[in-house]
């Protein structure tokens, strides 16, 4: 999923569950100072924690909350550096060459999500100014050059789970990074940063593949640990709220019977060495539990069903 320059619309109902529109989200420890002092420093905020820990939805939150361009990019073991700059369509280009109506080299260069957030008003000056014949460059031809200028200059650029790709990715994004700068391959052109674009790059990492210390020392470094009973009691209430109406006494109660729950799971599963149940997992339990009227009792086979499926993800586990 990309997301670029408008906010993320307001859906009536929860339609993305791994990655919210950012409304529901409780900042807990040093992030709030962390935004602050990677937005002074420039440097990127890499965030660490377990799967469905909420590193990625942070991101998305921050863009929420200022009202600021968001912009997303999930890398797979595929993803090279220069895809979160740019990314040229060869498919498109080889088939223009065929049908012998080749256009402009740049025509067939889009700009990726650091592009659009170190210099918006450039990228958005290419991809009005390239041809949009239907084909896989979908571009909104408007009238009038003021379009171009017509950008959100503060973005924030969530670059997700970077340890999937080789390590040659987060190296290849050093200069990038630090200097927010690249050369676009196929014309030769220069890419500056614009003096008055503000962009936070938060970038995740689920710690499967160790990240280059080179990479590391350009980093701000925050680690999300799993919250407290309480803190995914607020968790709860800030999705009942923000989605579903009100956070009622009964759905306080729920969330704490589970919020309890989890924490007994993940205690025990540090005694065997299992996975432990994540945040995310608390809300798919809430949410199914809520709506399907299950009680959290061992008198309850739904809720046994729920627990097994939900939280513990083993079979023949009670």
């Amino acid at each position: 999923m990309v997301i670029s320059e408008p906010i993320p619309p307001e859906p009536s109902v929860r339609n993305a569950p791994d990655r919210p529109d950012g409304r529901a989200y409780v900042v807990r420890g040093d992030l709030d100072l962390a935004v602050d002092v990677a937005l002074a420093t420039g440097r990127p905020l890499l965030l660490r924690g377990d799967p469905g820990s909420g590193k990625s939805s942070f991101a998305a939150h921050v863009a929420w909350q200022n009202r600021w361009a968001y912009h997303e990019h999930v890398v797979t073991s595929r993803t090279q550096a220069p895809d979160l700059l740019w990314s040229f369509d060869h498919v498109l280009r080889l088939a223009d060459a065929q049908a012998q109506r080749l256009r402009p080299i740049e025509s067939y260069v889009e700009p990726g999500v650091l592009w659009k957030a170190f210099a918006p008003r450039s990228a958005r000056a290419h991809t009005l100014r390239a041809r949009d014949d239907g084909a896989c460059l979908t571009v909104v031809r408007r009238s009038g050059a003021a379009e171009a200028t017509d950008v959100r200059t503060r973005s924030v650029v969530l670059i997700d789970e970077i340890d999937k790709a080789d390590p040659e990715l987060p190296n290849g994004l050093l200069v990038p990074l630090g200097s927010r700068r690249f050369t676009l391959s196929q014309t030769g052109r220069d890419i500056d940063p614009e003096d008055d674009a503000k962009a936070l790059v938060v970038i995740t990492t689920n710690e499967q593949r160790e990240l280059p210390e080179a990479f590391l020392r350009r980093c701000l470094v925050v680690k999300l640990e799993h919250p407290v009973p309480r803190e995914l009691v607020d968790v709860a209430r800030a999705h009942v709220d923000a989605y579903d109406g009100p956070f009622t006494d009964d759905d306080r109660f729920l969330a704490m019977e589970l919020a309890d729950v989890v924490q007994s799971l993940r205690q025990d599963a540090d005694r065997r060495a299992h996975r432990k149940p994540s945040t995310a997992e608390f809300l798919d339990a809430f949410h199914a539990c809520r709506q399907l009227g299950i009680r959290v009792a061992d008198s309850d086979e739904r809720w046994q069903t729920l627990r097994r499926m939900a939280l513990l993800k083993q079979d023949n586990v009670t």
